[in-house]
């Protein structure tokens, strides 16, 4: 607010000279304006500090989170059980043997899909 010339109570005290010749201006309605200007600074004083105490909060909650996220970049990492895990290579060892199901290897026929309970039973039974 560096170029604000007058604040709320330079407003509120001024006086204006009366002219000797003509009418000058009328009192009531130089006050009436004065009062309009009054709450306007009043109303963007409010804005300001609402606004400062917005900023002040927002500055808090990036300092926080930015601590945060420095915490957990410098904390070990937990390792998972080994059951519960879903590494990338538990995933690529369940692709491959889904791969090997389905397609078969190289030197085995693929096993049917539509293998009855019956069927598998035989078949492990030979």
């Amino acid at each position: 607010m560096e170029n604000v010339l007058h604040n709320r109570e330079e407003i509120l005290n001024k006086e204006f000279k009366k002219t000797r010749i003509g009418a000058g201006y009328d009192m009531t309605d130089v006050d009436a304006f004065l009062d309009e200007i009054m709450t306007d600074y009043k109303a963007f004083q409010n804005n300001i500090n609402e606004l400062s105490t917005q900023n002040d909060k927002l500055k808090a909650q990036v300092a926080e989170l930015t601590k945060q996220v420095s915490a957990s970049a410098t904390a070990p990492k937990a390792t998972p059980a080994a059951p519960t895990a879903n590494t990338n290579m538990d995933i690529l060892k369940r692709l491959s043997n889904l791969e090997r199901r389905v397609f078969g290897t190289p030197t085995e026929p693929a096993a049917p899909l539509s293998t009855s309970v019956e069927e598998k039973a035989t078949q492990s039974a030979e």
